[in-house]
């Protein structure tokens, strides 16, 4: 993506909520998925055939399959207790070590997008969105109260039970694999690390 368009993009970005531009006007900005640099470690994680792939510029480094989502599956619009993940570009913002689920990778969700698809829908009001940009701006991470929800990420499974892993999409919006595909995660991706999830 050339520098001019990603200058567009965020211009357009923080001028649709006073213009009333509707996100769908630019959806094509944000849904460029691809790498940003040859060199660049991202992860894209595919609804459509249960994997996620880690890659380095358009070379896939490691790809597991059987991955869980949602149980309600992946839709980009998202809200809080529906059981789906979201789908979009999210960057992690924290790991967990200690997290029941052995390793948890935090992503940055609900993210800007997220809240101006959501005023757009009608799903949040506008005080609602001014708070989200007020905690953002206030803390450097997006709340994870909102009627968008929050608390999503790349995680292991835990104690929990393998075969119901391997069968079934189990989780209440993040993206599971076992826990020894967790730990080589950890070793390839971070903080920061662009996940993808379509």
């Amino acid at each position: 993506m050339s520098r001019l368009f990603r200058l567009f993009a965020v211009v357009a970005m923080l001028l649709m909520p006073t213009l009333g531009l509707k996100a769908s006007l630019i959806d094509n900005i944000a849904t460029d998925f691809g790498p940003r640099d040859p060199f660049e470690v991202w992860v894209k994680v595919d609804n459509s055939d249960a994997t996620l792939t880690v890659y380095r510029g358009d070379y896939a480094v490691e790809r597991i399959h059987g991955i869980s989502i949602g149980q309600r599956g992946a839709s980009r619009m998202r809200v809080r207790g529906d059981k789906q993940t979201p789908q979009g570009e999210f960057r992690i913002n924290g790991i967990n070590p200690e997290s029941r689920f052995h390793l948890f990778f935090s992503v940055d969700y609900p993210t800007p997008w997220n809240a101006l698809e959501a005023l757009n829908a009608g799903v949040m009001s506008r005080v609602e969105y001014e708070e989200y940009h007020y905690f953002l701006r206030r803390h450097g991470r997006p709340p994870q109260d909102t009627v968008l929800g929050g608390n999503i990420g790349l995680h292991g499974i835990g104690e929990g039970d393998p075969e119901i892993h391997g069968r079934f999409d189990w989780t209440l919006g993040c993206v599971a694999v076992t826990n020894q595909e967790i730990e080589r995660l950890a070793e390839l991706i971070g903080i920061g690390t662009r996940v993808v999830i379509r």
